[in-house]
């Protein structure tokens, strides 16, 4: 198989990652913080590790605290239900934001009747090829008008690639009051990230993603100064005659057994992860793969410009609903790519790709290699002759 599905999940995981994961499972897989004996003292020595290597990584140490969830999805359910809502307060998304951002909003705003406004956003048709980028003179216009109290926005884009400038956005909205809410999923670990000069007040991440960890471990990153309540009550391990929750440390918002097979396989991928040589990679990947789609005839493309693009390029082909080339691809080819929406529910009406419906979103990681862009790129050039 060639798999072009990275920003679903990164694949295959690395045999460190594996063999740790296997290890663990078979020798230290027991409850963590929940006993004095020697396994489970280990077991909490690996989450305290993974966590502090993660905050190195997003040199968040002394300004941040970082807790784990099972998923960027919970992460984000806690956060925005974790948030004290007024119903006078305005709430700004990117057109790139993903489901786990923008139907959890959708909840909580038809529960309290906050206002939810969109960032300005331009995209430019040129022959084949829509260009597309954040309008930052134009967002600088909508936070005068009307001021931010939170801005959620994804770092990279899971649709197009397209790397958002939230150092500028943040700046903005920070300097009027407002909180900054990343999205991560498909950056941290990929692109810089770095608490102690960027505005960035909160920060969700994956572990099974640009991370190169497994499933079953994501989490957020928060600036101490950032106030959350709770959303999540249940077993701590500690102080276990009392009905409320910690008021601070980890298990304030860590609540019930953590998975700890999950946790050793994404250190050992924290371990393995150099960050600079796998976003050389993919910016070299990305671009052979926008220059080989853009050569092809009645190929379509949906880009960002080349020095905010990385990793993941969306498209479609004339003459085919984009379901129909992900079907052939993986049929005819054995190669994996995601066809469709992509759970964003907001940039297809800007990018213009809905009688596609949706689009062909080929996306690499560390272990993609030219070979298997090559062949994709000759499996999309025969599907554009046989129209």
């Amino acid at each position: 198989m060639v798999y072009l599905d990275n920003a679903a999940t990164t694949f295959p995981k690395s045999e460190g990652v594996l063999s740790r994961m296997d290890e663990v499972n078979r020798n230290l897989a027991v409850n963590a913080g929940r006993g004095s004996y020697k396994a489970a003292r280990q077991a909490d020595e690996i989450i305290a590790n993974t966590r502090e290597k993660l905050l190195r990584l997003a040199n968040a140490n002394g300004v941040a605290d970082i807790f784990f969830t099972s998923s960027a999805t919970i992460a984000f359910n806690q956060i925005i239900g974790g948030i004290e809502w007024k119903n006078t307060d305005v709430v700004y998304v990117s057109p790139f934001e993903h489901n786990a951002v923008m139907r959890t909003l959708h909840l909580w705003q038809k529960r309290v009747g906050f206002s939810i406004q969109v960032l300005t956003f331009k995209s430019e048709l040129e022959g084949a090829n829509r260009y597309h980028c954040i309008d930052l003179e134009a967002v600088k216009f909508q936070f005068a008008k009307n001021k931010p109290d939170y801005v959620f926005m994804s770092y990279v884009s899971n649709v197009t690639g397209y790397i958002l400038p939230i150092e500028e956005i943040g700046t903005l909205a920070n300097s009027v009051g407002g909180k900054v809410i990343v999205d991560g999923a498909q950056a941290f670990g990929l692109v810089p990230v770095n608490f102690k000069t960027m505005p960035i007040d909160l920060m969700v991440f994956a572990g099974h993603k640009t991370l190169y960890g497994p499933f079953g471990v994501a989490g957020f990153i928060k600036t101490k100064e950032f106030s959350l309540s709770q959303i999540f009550a249940g077993g701590t391990g500690s102080d276990s005659l009392n009905l409320d929750m910690p008021n601070n440390g980890s298990s304030r918002y860590e609540v019930g057994s953590e998975n700890i097979v999950a946790t050793a396989g994404l250190e050992a991928a924290l371990d393995e992860l150099v960050q600079a040589n796998v976003y050389e990679n993919e910016k070299e990947l990305t671009k052979l793969l926008t220059t080989g789609l853009q050569g092809i005839k009645n190929v379509y493309t949906y880009l960002p410009s080349e020095d905010s693009h990385i990793g993941i390029v969306s498209f479609n082909i004339g003459g085919y609903m984009a379901s129909e080339v992900g079907q052939i691809l993986d049929e005819d080819f054995d190669i994996a790519v995601r066809t469709g929406y992509h759970c964003a529910p907001l940039i297809h009406d800007y990018i213009n790709d809905k009688s596609f419906v949706g689009t062909v979103r080929a996306s690499v990681g560390k272990f993609t290699t030219e070979k298997d862009i090559k062949l994709f790129l000759q499996a999309i050039q025969e599907l554009t002759e046989e129209v």
